[in-house]
């Protein structure tokens, strides 16, 4: 496979790279998630997981060269990542389901338009501090 460009994917994300402090957790949380949504397997070594949907594929690695043992989403760096959902209910069961693979729901009490009034989403937090954001499809504006 090649690594230059095609005119259809000129400035689409390659790869996101996320270093974890745990590689099992992160497998277990994220790598559900990710084939819940469609991702497959795509690379396995020693200290990391990728998972591949589309051209795109996301990075799990517990690197040697960490320089803290947590994550904190709120200092400079990764915040979130966001996926796109097909509708309301595909949204739901990523919640519900989720519990079980070390996610919680963030803003339970404004959940699911914690995002506005106009956006159907989930915020996920996992057992090591990574928040996903979970869009349903979208939706019409105002009238």
């Amino acid at each position: 496979m090649s690594d230059v460009p095609s005119a259809g994917t000129t400035g689409m994300l390659h790869h996101v790279e996320i270093w974890v402090p745990d590689l099992d957790r992160a497998v277990a949380s994220f790598g559900w998630l990710l084939e819940a949504m469609g991702y497959t397997p795509y690379q396995s070594w020693g200290d990391g997981r990728s998972w591949r949907l589309g051209a795109t594929y996301l990075v799990f690695e517990r690197s040697p060269a960490l320089t803290d043992d947590h994550h904190d989403r709120c200092r400079p760096g990764l915040n979130h990542l966001a996926f796109h959902l097909e509708d309301d209910a595909a949204v739901e069961l990523l919640v519900v389901e989720g519990k079980r693979h070390g996610w919680s729901l963030m803003y339970p009490d404004r959940h699911p338009y914690a995002g506005g009034e106009r956006t159907y989403a989930a915020y996920l937090v996992n057992t090591d501090g990574f928040e996903v954001e979970l869009v349903a499809g979208s939706r019409p504006g105002p009238g």
